[in-house]
C-alpha cells in the first residue's frame, strides 16, 4: 500500500523576512513530508490588531516561495480559516512559533499541535532587510506590564524581544525562561545585546536605566510615570534629540485610535469652546508591605495613576497652566490613596482624580460651549466615546478598536520613529511627558508637606 504523505501547515505574515523565519520554516518542514504555508492578508492582519505590515502580501509570499521549502502557499484571510484548511486539506500536523504557546490547543481534535521554539540568537546582519532592521528590544523589569509587552509584541512587525534584565537574576531567569529570551543581571551587558529597550522596572529607577540606555546609543520606550522631575526630563530628551535617539514614554492610551480621535473631535469646535475637563482613574489595591504601590518614595495613586488622569488635560488644555493645586487623603504612612489635582488655565478648568485606597467612577468628561465629550469607564481603554448636547436626538456615537492591553499602539509607533527618521511623528510630545514630570515633582513636594 502506497505511504500517505504527513502533511504539515504553518501560518504567518512573514514580514521583512528573516532568517528566525526560515528557520521556523525548516523545523516545520521537518516534522512531515509536504509543508502547507498560510500567508496573512493585510486585511486580517489589520483585524487581529497586527501593525506596521511593511511587506506587501505578493512579497511575502514571494519570500517563502524563494525559501524553496514551502510545497504549497496558500493564503490566510479570516479566524476561523485554521480549522477549514486542516479538514479540507487532510492535515496531520499543526506548527507555529512557541511564543503562541497554548493558543492553538483547541486544533488538538483534529491534528497534532506543535508548538516551536523561537530561533535564538540571530545577528543583526541576519535580521536586516533591504529597507529596515528588525528592532532586538529588550525589557528590563519582570513585572506585570512586562509580560503584557511581550504578548503585545507579537502583534507588530519589525520588533522582536530578545532580551530580559532584573538585578535579581533569578527573575530575569523566570522570565527568560516563559518567553524564550535571553537572562541578564547585568545591565551594561544587557544593553549590548539589544537595538532598544522598554523600560518596565519600578518608577524610580526610570531615570537612571534610561539615561543608561541612550548614553549606549539604544532607543528607549518607556513606562509612565517617564521620570519624576522636569528636570530630568528635559536633560533626556535633550541628550535623545542631540543623539538622533528615539525616547517615548509609555502611555499606551496617547496612541490609542479611540483617544486620538476624541482629541480630534473634541478640538474640532464640535461642543463649541471646551470650558472643563475632568478625568478620573482609580482601583482598588491592597497595602501589603511588597506592594511597589505603597512605596513612601515612589508610590501613591497619583504617581501609578495621574498619568492617565493628566494626559487628557495636557492634550487638550496645553501644559502652560496658570496653577495647579492638590487635595491628598493619606494612609498612615503618608502615602497618597487618593488625591485630586486642579488645574486653572485662563478661563478653563480641569481636575484630575486618582485612588488606590478610595473607589470612584472612572470616566472621562469634556464639557463645552455646545456640548459635552463622555467616556464612560475605564476611559482609558478608550473603545467608545459620546458626544452630547442639548437636544439628545442629535447625540452621536464613535468607536475604535482598542485590541489586547493596548500596548501595541504605541510599540508601533515606536518601531516607525525608530525605522523613518525623516517621517518621525510623536503622539506624546517630549513638552507633553516634560509637563506631566513637572505635575509630578510638584505634586510629591506637596505629599511631603
Amino acid at each position: 500500500m502506497m505511504r500517505v504523505p504527513r502533511k504539515v501547515i504553518t501560518y504567518g505574515t512573514f514580514d521583512l523576512f528573516h532568517e528566525g523565519h526560515r528557520k521556523l520554516l525548516e523545523r516545520a518542514k521537518k516534522l512531515g513530508d509536504y509543508l502547507i504555508v498560510g500567508v496573512t492578508t493585510e486585511q486580517y492582519d489589520m483585524q487581529r490588531g497586527k501593525m506596521n505590515v511593511v511587506d506587501s502580501l505578493m512579497r511575502r509570499i514571494d519570500n517563502v516561495r524563494n525559501t524553496n521549502l514551502a510545497d504549497e502557499i496558500i493564503v490566510e484571510s479570516s479566524e476561523g480559516q485554521k480549522l477549514e484548511d486542516i479538514q479540507k486539506l487532510g492535515i496531520n500536523v499543526f506548527t507555529v512559533g512557541s511564543d503562541w504557546k497554548g493558543r492553538f490547543d483547541y486544533l488538538k481534535e483534529y491534528c497534532d499541535v506543535v508548538y516551536l521554539e523561537r530561533t535564538k540568537d540571530i545577528s543583526s546582519s541576519e535580521l536586516r532587510s533591504d529597507r529596515n532592521k528588525t528592532v532586538r528590544l529588550g525589557i528590563a523589569g519582570t513585572g506585570r506590564i512586562a509580560g503584557r509587552t511581550m504578548e503585545e509584541l507579537r502583534f507588530v512587525s519589525g520588533i522582536e524581544g530578545t532580551s530580559v534584565f532584573n538585578p535579581n537574576l533569578s527573575s530575569a531567569q523566570s522570565f527568560a525562561k516563559k518567553y524564550e529570551l535571553a537572562a541578564y543581571d547585568n545591565y551594561e551587558a544587557f544593553l549590548s545585546s539589544i537595538d532598544a529597550v522598554y523600560i518596565a522596572s519600578p518608577h524610580g529607577t526610570h531615570f537612571d536605566y534610561t539615561k543608561r540606555a541612550l548614553l549606549g546609543g539604544k532607543h528607549v520606550l518607556c513606562e509612565k510615570p517617564f521620570v519624576l522631575k522636569e528636570s530630568e526630563a528635559t536633560a533626556l530628551f535633550d541628550f535623545a534629540e542631540q543623539t538622533g535617539l528615539i525616547l517615548m514614554e509609555a502611555i499606551k492610551t496617547a496612541y490609542a485610535p479611540g483617544f486620538l480621535n476624541l482629541i480630534g473631535v473634541a478640538k474640532s469646535g464640535r461642543i463649541g469652546k471646551i470650558c472643563d475637563v475632568e478625568a478620573a482613574f482609580t482601583k482598588l489595591v491592597s497595602d501589603k508591605a511588597e506592594a511597589r504601590e505603597y512605596d513612601i518614595n515612589v508610590g501613591g495613586s497619583f504617581t501609578e495613576l495621574a498619568s492617565y488622569s493628566l494626559l487628557p488635560i495636557i492634550k487638550l488644555l496645553g501644559s502652560e497652566f496658570n496653577d495647579v493645586r492638590f487635595e491628598i487623603l493619606k494612609n498612615k504612612d503618608g502615602v497618597d490613596i487618593y488625591a485630586k489635582a486642579y488645574f486653572d488655565y485662563d478661563d478653563v478648568v480641569a481636575t484630575a482624580k486618582t485612588g488606590i485606597g478610595v473607589k470612584s467612577e472612572g470616566q472621562l468628561i469634556v464639557s463645552g460651549t455646545k456640548g459635552y465629550i463622555l467616556v464612560k469607564s475605564p476611559w482609558w481603554l478608550t473603545k467608545a466615546f459620546e458626544v452630547c448636547y442639548e437636544n439628545p436626538e442629535n447625540n452621536e456615537s464613535f468607536s475604535a478598536p482598542f485590541p489586547g492591553y493596548g500596548m501595541r499602539f504605541e510599540i508601533a509607533d515606536f518601531v516607525k520613529n525608530i525605522n523613518e527618521p525623516n517621517m518621525r511623528n510623536f503622539k506624546l510630545t517630549r513638552g507633553n511627558s516634560a509637563a506631566l514630570a513637572r505635575i509630578m515633582e510638584r505634586f510629591l513636594e506637596e505629599r511631603r508637606k
